[in-house]
This record gives structure tokens, sequence and C-alpha cells, in this order.
């Protein structure tokens, strides 16, 4: 097999490539999730090719969630291929997924990202590079709008969440796989990419080439755009929400004129975000807008009671308090 730090320089190889420098820290150690597909399997080469240009350490952390017959095999293969790129240290850590009521994909990435954290403090790496495309941005996306998610969902993945890096959020998949074929790469292909019980899978497999056909290609990158503006306008709005929070949100109350002043984007991430701080509640839309109804629609009704919460109106201030 060509060595997988000197593969023939195609473009697909030269723009996964440069995503991944552009996200590498200076110094220190990453780690890649690795699970054997062509995604996570080009972002590794990258790195491991990059990672030594720069000077810097990388590994790789593998997550078998025992949910199909053979995924410890599975595991041990995407470790081996780590071995081979040179990544080190190379960890492979067994989950357990329990159904939730959230649905497997979702329970899923609960435990992965878990394990992600117990790598990041083996190891003392300051990131996880994760390999995330352009097409998975925009199936995010696709989903969040079939849903009726707001901006939280439709802002899709950002590059960079915490430790949590996403260098290939503008290469297409197409393009991870053409570098796994210009490398010499051998990636495994998971059976549940292609299973139509998983809404990705159906957004994947027939939604979005539909689109495709019927307005024309380019609808893929036009949902990641709308992400990247998206997030753009969430960031700044959220900002805005936390600064008036920090400055005006004392033992769990609030002026009701300071959030009645406000525009309902700003006023409705204040509630949100001061009862997630206070009560480690997460509220949903309906109720965000019945408590900001305490604000914009008074007329002396008496307290609200949530999950977790409770909220009164009382002398011109938002009371809230944990049940």
């Amino acid at each position: 097999m060509e060595s997988p730090r000197r593969p023939r320089l195609t473009p697909a190889v030269a723009d996964i490539r440069r995503a991944v420098r552009e996200l590498l820290p200076p110094e220190g150690l990453v780690l890649v999730g690795l699970s054997g597909g062509a995604d996570s399997l080009a972002l590794a080469a990258a790195t491991a090719f990059e990672a030594g240009r720069l000077g810097i350490r990388a590994g790789a952390v593998i997550v078998d969630h025992n949910l199909q017959t053979g995924s410890a095999d599975v595991a041990a293969r995407a470790a081996e291929a780590a071995s081979r790129l040179g990544l080190d240290p190379v960890l492979v850590l067994s989950v357990t997924v329990e159904r939730d009521g959230t649905g497997p994909e979702a329970a899923a990435r609960v435990q992965r990202y878990a394990a992600f954290d117990t790598a990041l403090a083996k190891t003392g790496a300051s990131g996880v590079l994760l390999g995330h495309t352009l097409d998975d941005q925009a199936e995010t996306v696709l989903l969040g709008l079939a849903r009726g998610s707001g901006s939280t969902s439709l802002r899709g993945m950002a590059a960079r969440t915490g430790p949590i890096l996403r260098p290939l959020l503008g290469i297409r998949r197409a393009q991870t796989w053409q570098f796994c074929t210009d490398a010499g790469l051998e990636p495994w292909s998971d059976p549940q990419n292609f299973d139509p019980r998983y809404a990705r899978v159906r957004v994947r497999e027939t939604v979005l080439p539909l689109l495709e056909t019927e307005l024309g290609p380019g609808v893929a990158g036009a949902l990641a755009r709308t992400a990247e503006t998206l997030r753009e306008d969430s960031d700044a709005l959220d900002e805005l929400a936390r600064t008036m929070l920090r400055e005006n949100w004392a033992n769990g109350k609030i002026a009701t004129d300071l959030l009645d002043a406000q525009s309902a984007a700003v006023r409705q991430r204040v509630i949100r975000f001061g009862v997630e701080a206070m009560c480690g509640v997460w509220l949903t839309r309906v109720q965000t807008l019945a408590v900001a109804a305490l604000v914009t629609d008074w007329h002396g009704q008496g307290a609200l009671s949530l999950p977790g919460i409770r909220v009164v109106r009382q002398d011109g201030m938002l009371i809230f308090s944990v049940l």
C-alpha cells in the first residue's frame, strides 16, 4: 500500500489536507475520531500528515457503540488503520447505548461524545477532530427544517465547538472517498448508513438527490451556506441575551419592563438561558412563549408551572424558582 504520509497529491488530497491544516493547533496533542469510514479515514490520514509537518502529536479515538454484530472487529480494524497512519496514541473505547426515548442515533451520539470527553481526559489532548462533511451539514439543516426547529438546529454544526473540531465542513463526501482512493486506503462502509429506517439516511439517499434533480445542483452547498449565515446571526443574538443576563438577572429575578423592551428573539433567549443556568431546565419554544406571555400579554394571570420550574410575575419582576 502506498505510504499514507506521501499519497499522490491530487485535488482531493490537497483540499482535505488544507482544511485540516487550518484547524490544527500549533502545539500539543489532538485526536481524530475514527470510525473507519471514508470521511474519518481521510481525516485521519490528512491529520497524520499535517501534524507531522507542524511538529505536533496526533492520535485517534475509536468508539465501539456495540450496536452491530462484529462491532469490536470493526473498531479493531480502525485502530490498526490509525496505527499504520502513524497516529499515537490510539484508544478504543467501548460504550453501551441505552434506549432513552430520544432514538438510537441521538442516544449513540450522547455516548460517543461522552467517550470523547474520556479520551481527552486520559490523554491530555486539546481537541478531537471529527469528519463531518458539507453533506452532513446539509442533511442536518434539512432535518431541522422538516422538524420545524429554530436557529439552534438550523445553524448546523460549527467548525469549532469547545474541544470538538470539524475541519471538513467545506468538503464534499465524494472528496473523502476520492482521497481514500488516491491514498490507497480502504474505508469501511457502515451498513447503517444505508438503512432507510433512519431519517438521516432517507434524507441522504432520497430527499437531497431528489432536490438536486428537481431544483438543480448546488442544494447541499446552499443549505450549508444557510447554516453559516444563521450561525452568525444566532451567535450575535446569543451574546446580546447573555450580556443582559449577566447584568440584570439576580437571584432568579429579572425586570419585566426590561424584557418587554427587547425584541422577541432576545427576550426569549434571556428566558431560556436564564432558566438553563439557574434550574438546569431546557425550555421548549412553547414553554418559552408561555413564560414570555407573562411579560408581553400580562392581564393578571397567576403563576406558571412548567416541568422543573415555577414562574410568577410580581411587583414588576419575573421570579423563577425550582420545583
